[in-house]
């Protein structure tokens, strides 16, 4: 029989404790002698510490050698299947986000549109398709078609909300752009994280009804969470995190001279057209890759610019985009909006390539010192002397700047806090 206050956490020495703090003002310490242990009570923990103490209650409680595994239910955005090659960086948290969680053992449910698919399929993870994989989201100009669209991705999410209400999960992680599930979800243990700066249609809801005390909300950097912090004061931050094995490790990449890359979406506020510009100023021939997003941008601005020292190489697997960035002398980055955080600046740093970036967003805190140079300014020519300044960089500096972004780090910070969000329904009588 499983003892119903105590769990022990995934990967930890620490000890999840559902009774009253005032009841385990002492605890017991590691159930290993020699090694630090703890007990999470009441959501934060009490102490550590190497020596055993006595319990001053609870003297009968066990510590167990496993915990049980979580039942998550992850929501994921509905514009673009969560499927490699990734549309864009929320999509590829989506499925490392799913994948690691289900490998520790948790039970895994992806509610998501049709077409996704699992990186490692196994079976702690189940897909729940929500909209057709053959529904397209457009950037409709009529107010009309607009909220049709609106309407049919609300319907799918409403759908996917009431398969979780009726399921047996001990908590949610909604990792989509809809309020949907800020509204329909009371009541349950839910994280939200946010990937973008703040949404009208999230924000005016917050700023109607009272944050349930189930819910909490994390996001990606410090310059996207005081972007939110009037609505949310308590709001946690995880940098995204980026598998240094893979992006690290290049067999074959020779650094070719006279080379940059650029890699993301198509799109105006993406700014490719200014790297092609930074790229050609220091006599550079641009790679760039990405799916385009924004057609009517991609034939006006960047199509009639590309030549042989601007070449389009299309959507690519992340091996292919591995071998392009990691064979690059600079990888330029060049939001003109405010990049929450930027997957693919993280990625062409754990390659060793040194970035040049536009100063936006979260590349500030991305590249810091040794990861690139920063430009002065939202401009090409700005951009083209951070370009000037990134080719001078240490490779090696860079990779160990990004090495501080892993992707297990990420995982496991996340794992944390679902503990701590789950712990009242986790806990509550489950028995082996």
């Amino acid at each position: 029989m499983r003892h119903q206050h105590v769990q022990r956490r995934a990967h930890s020495e620490e000890y999840l404790c559902s009774a009253k703090p005032e009841e385990c003002w002492e605890i017991l310490g590691s159930a290993t002698p020699g090694m630090d242990g703890g007990i999470l009570c009441g959501g934060s923990i009490l102490s550590v510490g190497r020596s055993h103490r006595k319990a001053a209650k609870h003297v009968s409680i066990q510590l167990l050698d496993a915990p049980d595994p979580l039942r998550i239910a992850v929501l994921a955005h509905l514009h673009h299947p969560i499927r490699a090659p990734f549309a864009g960086g929320m999509e590829a948290h989506t499925a490392h986000l799913v994948s690691d969680l289900s490998s520790r053992g948790h039970h895994v449910t992806l509610f998501a549109k049709a077409g996704s698919e699992a990186l490692c399929p196994r079976a702690t993870l189940r897909i729940h398709p929500v909209i057709s994989g053959t529904f397209e989201v457009r950037g409709y100009p009529d107010d009309q078609m607009k909220n049709a669209q609106h309407r049919k991705l609300d319907g799918a999410m409403k759908s996917a909300v009431e398969h979780i209400r009726a399921g047996d999960f001990d908590v949610v992680i909604n990792n989509s752009l809809s309020p949907i599930p800020h509204a329909h979800l009371q009541g349950m243990a839910v994280l939200h994280i946010l990937h973008t700066p703040p949404l009208p249609r999230i924000t005016s809801l917050l700023d109607k009804q009272k944050t349930d005390e189930r819910h909490r909300f994390a996001t990606v950097s410090a310059v996207n969470a005081r972007a939110w912090r009037r609505w949310l004061p308590q709001l946690e931050i995880i940098p995204n995190g980026i598998n240094m094995e893979f992006w690290g490790n290049q067999p074959h990449a020779e650094v070719s001279a006279g080379t940059a890359a650029w890699t993301g979406r198509i799109t105006p506020e993406k700014g490719t057209h200014l790297a092609i510009a930074a790229a050609r100023a220091n006599n550079l021939r641009l790679a760039m890759a990405g799916p385009i997003q924004d057609r009517e941008y991609f034939n006006e601005l960047i199509a009639p610019s590309l030549a042989e020292d601007a070449r389009y190489l299309g959507h690519l697997p992340q091996e292919e985009l591995r071998q392009l960035i990691g064979s690059s002398e600079v990888f330029i980055s060049s939001p003109l909006w405010e990049e929450p955080f930027g997957l693919t600046t993280l990625e062409a740093m754990a390659c060793g390539t040194p970035v040049a970036a536009l100063p936006a967003g979260a590349m500030a805190e991305l590249i810091g010192t040794t990861g690139g140079a920063l430009a002065t300014a939202r401009t090409a020519a700005a951009l083209g002397h951070a370009v000037a300044r990134a080719l001078a960089m240490d490779r090696q500096k860079v990779r160990e700047r990004a090495a501080g972004f892993s992707r297990e780090l990420m995982i496991e910070a996340y794992e944390s806090l679902l503990a701590q969000i789950a712990a009242p329904l986790a806990l509550r009588g489950r028995e082996s």
